[in-house]
């Protein structure tokens, strides 16, 4: 096998990409791997790769000098239980960074006019409150909690809320005419009142229905792409 020097923009990128893929790959592994159990020769060359120096620096350290052959074949080594640990961390960094505010279950049932308020003031400033204010027996209640309880699976970052008319302490405000009435907020702020709200839709609507018609105002935040972390996991396994 040629001794020929090899300049790290000739090696394959199988695994690497750009530059700075490259080092905090490295960096990982010298982290991740047990220091003790590698050969000295390894041990050494994944540091200097994994710190890369200046140019006016040590020519024989850092990534400004050329390997040889016989030190890339050392790196191709690659371990893929290391492999795969740093695409995982690299996904739930990713998953993190794009993932705003808490994750809700369900529809949340508000018992006062208190925990009403309570929803609307403190939760987080990226969150979206949907409450809907209903009463036992008004015609369009029964089904919109049924919607709700629908489109809460299908919008976790979403805090979707319910609350009877008499247990806002003021019921005189919503009687039946203006039942059901949906409220959206997010930050403290009012975004969408809509009183009577099934006038707005079919007689007979569903779930679509009801996201459609948030949707047309801008209400609801981007769906999450169902089995996109599962999809993910495959993948690295």
């Amino acid at each position: 096998m040629s001794d020929r020097p090899i300049d790290e923009e000739e090696l394959p990128v199988t695994h690497t990409g750009p530059k700075g893929v490259i080092n905090d790959w490295r960096r990982f592994k010298l982290e991740s791997m047990d220091q003790d159990s590698l050969p000295p020769q390894k041990r050494e060359l994944l540091r200097q790769m994994s710190s890369p120096q200046k140019p006016n620096d040590d020519p024989r350290g850092g990534l400004n000098r050329k390997m040889s052959v016989q030190e890339y074949e050392l790196l191709k080594e690659e371990d893929e239980n290391s492999l795969k640990k740093y695409r995982r961390q690299c996904m739930q960094e990713m998953h993190e960074r794009l993932s705003f505010g808490p994750k809700f279950e369900g529809v949340y049932e508000l018992e006062s006019g208190d925990a009403f308020l309570e929803v609307i003031e403190k939760e987080h400033r990226l969150t979206v409150v949907v409450v809907h204010i209903y009463k036992a027996g008004v015609k369009g209640c029964e089904e919109l909690n049924s919607c709700l309880d629908c489109l809460a699976g299908e919008y976790p970052s979403v805090k979707f809320c319910r609350i009877d008319a008499v247990s806002t302490g003021a019921g005189e405000r919503f009687h039946d005419d203006v039942l059901p009435t949906l409220l959206v907020y997010k930050a403290g702020e009012l975004l969408g009142n809509f009183l009577a709200a099934t006038q707005h839709l079919n007689e007979e609507f569903f779930a679509t229905d009801v996201e459609a018609f948030l949707n047309g105002y801008g209400l609801l935040p981007e769906k999450e792409a169902p089995g996109m972390e599962a999809g993910e996991q495959a993948d690295v396994d």
